[in-house]
């Protein structure tokens, strides 16, 4: 299953909120962390596909100076510096990350990031432990990510768990791990799709949950869209890798 793929048909096909454009704010941002925490920092617009690599010193550690744009969302040259077992994990925290923020009231949202463990392989074959933050900037209804800003720096210090969520306002934080599926699947849901992995047929799942079958076609619909999958059979792999069944 292509995690990243998933994650991006998620962040580019929100509806448009407004036509704001926040743009010079997000280089602004990115810019400052670059130059004041000497970290990668990382614009990725979601309406132009495009992104915008800002290099602090850090990027010499990394061996990506001069790296400075992406014809997408992603930053491929960094990404490639993971093992595909660390990729796939990262892309897992960030649709936890998505739907859990897609819980929270939209005056929320934006009060919150994401910090992750990552360990790169570094040119010389060295192997380096890297601190991953994410912030996203949503339109001026805050129903919609316009960009993402993501941050690549020396791990400087632990935390509990691989990846937690932050609330920048009172510093609560949460582990972003099976104990927030719910933020993306429901319970029913989650009924429903274990149901389905077992081989059941729609009738079968309706007689077992007491429901009817439109109601079980309508859950099949809502799995498969807040997954981003094309059927069954890959949203329960997906589904699986999250732990939500």
């Amino acid at each position: 299953m292509d995690r990243q793929r998933e994650l991006d048909k998620l962040l580019r096909n929100q509806q448009t909120g407004s036509c704001d454009n926040r743009l010079k704010d997000a280089l602004a941002f990115a810019e400052a962390f670059a130059q004041v925490e000497n970290v990668v920092a990382v614009v990725s617009d979601m309406s132009n596909g495009v992104s915008h690599i800002c290099n602090g010193r850090f990027a010499s550690v990394l061996g990506i100076e001069g790296y400075s744009s992406e014809n997408s969302i992603w930053e491929k040259r960094i990404l490639d510096m993971m093992s595909a077992e660390e990729r796939e994990a990262k892309f897992i925290a960030e649709l936890r990350f998505f739907h859990y923020l897609r819980h929270l009231p939209k005056t929320k949202r934006d009060n919150h990031c994401l910090f992750a463990k990552l360990r790169f392989t570094l040119p010389d074959g060295s192997m380096k432990d890297v601190l991953h933050r994410m912030y996203y900037l949503y339109d001026t209804e805050l129903e919609n990510v316009m960009y993402a800003i993501c941050l690549y720096g020396p791990l400087s210090f632990d935390f509990n768990g691989k990846c937690q969520v932050v609330d920048t306002i009172t510093g609560i934080t949460e582990e972003l791990s099976v104990g927030t599926n719910a933020s993306v699947l429901g319970k029913r849901e989650r009924q429903v799709l274990a149901l389905i992995d077992s081989g059941m047929k729609s009738a079968e799942i309706a007689e077992r949950l007491n429901i009817s079958i439109h109601t079980v076609s309508r859950h099949r619909q809502e799995i498969l869209a807040k997954l981003q999958v094309k059927n069954s059979i890959e949203a329960c792999r997906l589904a699986k890798s999250m732990e939500l069944i």
